[in-house]
């Protein structure tokens, strides 16, 4: 035993009598204290469940939670200086115990210290002590330069305060995982309000808080629960903005020009075959489009005379049999048709040589059209020469229209402005062109009614370039060089289910990528939080196909990619949950620090129990009958785990989760005044946004 523990030998309780990695067996002596130690300096209770111990050994002293107490029949132990010969050899009751090891305590210049893990186990026969107040408080207590964020207190060590270092806890992920009523919320909000508050305690005078916490919000309780803290915005579904005097709150928008392709076919429900091709080469064009200067009138005839010549070059590829023969020879009559039919429309529009032009490839293709004229339902068949003429007319228009190439700029995933508008039209052209009319019938259906709804067109619809740009939306969304600290509370709970899942998709898919552009850039890392609240909505175990895009896989593969690769771009998760059972096995495995309320439900109890990175022992048959405001603090933001009772938040910083409360209700001690029909008429004017 190393020198600096001798002077604990006075606080012997027992000897070891049982040594494995994962549990140690403890006999206490007949003279150990019977439910209060007063041989540590101050009276203490002990024995008791999740109380600690100390093992002396050469590194300093083995720690241990105790996991079991119970008295076994044991022989009459034989005390040292006694000579006990004459009893009779019955069994005795003994009191022991079962303890978990969790650390080693060592002593360094006068101040103890805990290390995380065990490399040296005791032997048979030696001594257990309990620890006095100064140990038991460097026990639970981080020394960590960086833990300054003040939490709660251990009720299990003389109320010793429990600090966190914020880069542990938000760089590498944290669960608070609790059923309703447990204090979850509470400790959610209560984990940025103090690191906050610290924060500034440190922050010098000229200087602003640059921190950056996001969070989604599904049942709209924390807009008030931060006031005061840091530059606030509450972003949510407005339906009238004459009713909205809180300028802390503004419209959401997350537009239909930011999602990916596979976001579009998840809202769309499209099929692999052929409308997502098709989708995918619409968002291209759209997108490319959209790059070009809106006052230039050629834009949208150049868009289309390009079309046309990829559409020809392509049949031209397929060869003469392909335009010769059924389907093939009405594909490209029906094409040449619709061409014409669209390229007329422009000829009002413009003037000049471009109409010259125009008018000029519509003769080519009405010169072919009168030499192949349709009979009944089939066109009669085409040649390559057929072709080439109209080729050749639109290749002259280059002189006007510039160079007619197949595709320039962003990808179909790039975040570029177009109009809802320009989609549906663009869309429509395009099945036309392809004869799959039929086979984009539901798509179509579909896609109109979401876009064309007035509850959703708030949230997704951008009529100019100039009403939100992706610069202004990141500034907004996630924060700039003028905010005070920023947090930003996405408020979902009006958000219609239709696009529910597709915009908490978004929103996590863009801010991750603006993290990894971030670093790329300026080669530092911009560190932000993503607060999940209700987690299990958004971050759901899948199964079935997995080729089938859906808005929820959507939305859990985006979280499960934050969850792995986040923390290198500086983007931290803090999900909250009161289910862990039926969340997302990679995102529970990627969080390395767990705040655990009460959890009753077995499924929840087992999956917890499964993914937590310590040997708990039985530390975790708390869970069930954890009080409101206590819970386990476990993994990298804790040496040890340990019981915490948390800060107490005031009432007008605590989310709006509370329980409902019925009785003073129906007793009359609550007023609660019905208005049916001012709720009624603003439900209604929803559809006249």
């Amino acid at each position: 035993m190393n020198k600096e523990f001798e002077h604990i030998r006075n606080q012997t309780i027992g000897t070891v009598e049982y040594v494995s990695p994962r549990e140690i067996k403890v006999q206490l002596e007949i003279n150990a204290p019977q439910n209060t130690a007063i041989n540590t300096g101050v009276p203490q209770l002990f024995p008791k469940v999740n109380g600690f111990v100390l093992i002396p050994n050469e590194s300093g002293a083995l720690v241990g939670i105790i996991s079991w107490i119970g008295i076994e029949y044991s022989p009459y132990p034989k005390r040292k200086g006694y000579k006990d010969f004459d009893l009779i050899d019955l069994p005795f009751p003994l009191r022991k115990l079962s303890i978990t090891p969790l650390g080693i305590l060592k002593e360094k210049d006068g101040q103890f210290q805990i290390e995380r893990g065990v490399y040296s186990y005791p032997s048979v026969g030696d001594i257990v002590v309990v620890p006095n107040q100064e140990q038991l408080r460097a026990i639970v207590q981080n020394k960590d330069n960086k833990a300054k964020v003040k939490i709660g207190v251990s009720p299990m060590a003389a109320n010793a305060p429990v600090f966190i270092n914020p880069d542990r806890v938000f760089g590498r992920h944290i669960a608070v995982l609790g059923n309703t009523g447990s204090g979850k919320s509470c400790s959610v909000a209560g984990l940025i309000r103090w690191t906050l508050e610290e924060a500034r305690n440190e922050l010098p005078k000229d200087k602003k808080l640059n921190s950056r916490f996001i969070v989604l919000d599904p049942n709209g309780e924390y807009c008030d629960a931060f006031e005061g803290l840091a530059n606030i915005r509450c972003f949510q579904v407005i339906f009238n903005d004459k009713s909205n005097s809180n300028s802390v709150i503004s419209q959401l928008k997350v537009p239909s020009w930011m999602w990916n392709s596979y976001e579009w076919s998840s809202i769309a429900q499209a099929s692999g075959k052929t409308q997502r091709p098709l989708l995918r080469k619409t968002l291209r064009e759209i997108r490319y489009g959209g790059r070009l200067d809106e006052n230039d009138s050629l834009i949208a005839p150049r868009r289309l005379i390009t079309s046309i010549l990829l559409t020809l070059r392509n049949f031209e590829r397929q060869g003469i049999n392909a335009i010769a023969n059924w389907p093939g020879k009405n594909n490209l009559g029906e094409t040449l048709q619709s061409s014409k039919d669209s390229l007329t429309t422009f000829l009002d529009k413009i003037d000049g040589e471009p109409k010259n032009k125009i008018n000029a490839i519509i003769d080519s293709i009405e010169s072919v059209l009168s030499r192949r004229q349709k009979n009944g339902n089939n066109y009669p068949a085409f040649n390559l020469k057929d072709i080439q003429e109209v080729v050749s007319a639109i290749e002259a228009s280059q002189s006007i229209f510039g160079e007619l190439k197949s595709y320039q700029g962003p990808d179909e995933d790039s975040p570029v402005f177009f109009t809802n508008e320009d989609f549906l039209s663009h869309i429509e052209r395009l099945s036309q062109e392809n004869n799959a009319q039929q086979l984009m019938d539901f798509f179509m259906m579909r896609v109109r009614s979401i876009l064309t709804d007035s509850r959703i067109a708030s949230v997704i619809e951008t009529k100019t370039k100039e009403e939100i740009t992706l610069e202004g939306w990141l500034n907004q969304y996630i924060g700039s060089n003028e905010d005070d600290g920023t947090i930003n509370i996405i408020d979902l709970s009006l958000l219609p289910s239709e696009i529910l899942f597709v915009i908490v998709s978004v929103l996590s898919r863009v801010i991750f990528e603006a993290h990894q552009r971030y670093r790329r850039k300026t080669g530092k890392i911009l560190p932000t939080t993503l607060v999940i609240e209700e987690a299990h909505n958004f971050i759901k175990r899948y199964d079935g196909d997995a080729d089938e895009i859906t808005a929820n896989r959507l939305c859990s593969q985006s979280f499960e990619k934050i969850a792995k690769e986040g923390r290198k771009f500086g983007l931290g998760l803090l999900i909250s949950s009161q289910r862990p059972s039926e969340l997302s096995q990679t995102v529970l495995s990627q969080c390395n620090t767990f705040l655990l309320h009460r959890i009753v439900n077995d499924k929840d109890q087992e999956m917890v129990k499964k993914l937590v990175p310590d040997n708990l022992g039985s530390i975790l048959n708390e869970l069930p009958i954890l009080p409101t405001k206590k819970a386990i603090l476990l993994g990298w933001a804790a040496p040890i785990p340990v019981i915490v009772e948390m800060n107490t938040l005031e009432d007008k910083c605590c989310p709006r989760s509370k329980d409902p409360e019925f009785w003073d209700v129906w007793t009359g001690k609550e007023e609660r005044d019905i208005d049916w029909k001012s709720i009624s008429d603003e439900w209604q004017k929803e559809d006249n946004i």
